[in-house]
């Protein structure tokens, strides 16, 4: 299998976990939105909510010690969001570990791109739990 078709079998997987995940605790519902990346209109990878708060999620994995994001990943999450009235966010795995959710002003800019590294990651971010509260 090529490293693509893998990584998006991955990034595909780590997407149903987390609908799994927001439909298991009461009053949350969420929705995988296929082929986000390959439409020519912004759009997040799941929308996520209660009737109390809207969610937009970009969603990753990594193994990595640093993540990255183009910029015309986190501007189209940014677009969406704004337009329709939810919350961005980037939902990142750290393989065989924990999920962790950050806000686009944690992200690192370097030139068009965007980073994190896991020491912010775990620093600045909150886990599934604290982000459904």
């Amino acid at each position: 299998m090529s490293k693509n078709r893998w990584a998006k079998r991955k990034g595909t997987q780590a997407e149903r976990e987390l609908i799994d995940f927001f439909w298991e605790k009461e009053g949350w519902c969420a929705h995988r939105i296929a082929g986000s990346g390959s439409s020519k209109y912004p759009s997040p990878d799941l929308i996520v909510g209660n009737n109390l708060r809207k969610l937009a999620l970009e969603v990753k994995t990594t193994f990595e010690k640093k993540k990255y994001f183009t910029g015309e990943e986190i501007y189209a999450l940014k677009e969406f969001s704004n337009i329709f009235g939810a919350e961005a966010w980037i939902a990142i795995k750290i393989l065989n570990k924990d999920w962790y959710f950050v806000n686009l002003e944690d992200l690192n800019q370097s030139g068009k791109s965007f980073n994190i590294c896991l020491d912010d990651l775990k620093n600045k971010g909150l886990l599934f739990e604290e982000l459904i509260k």
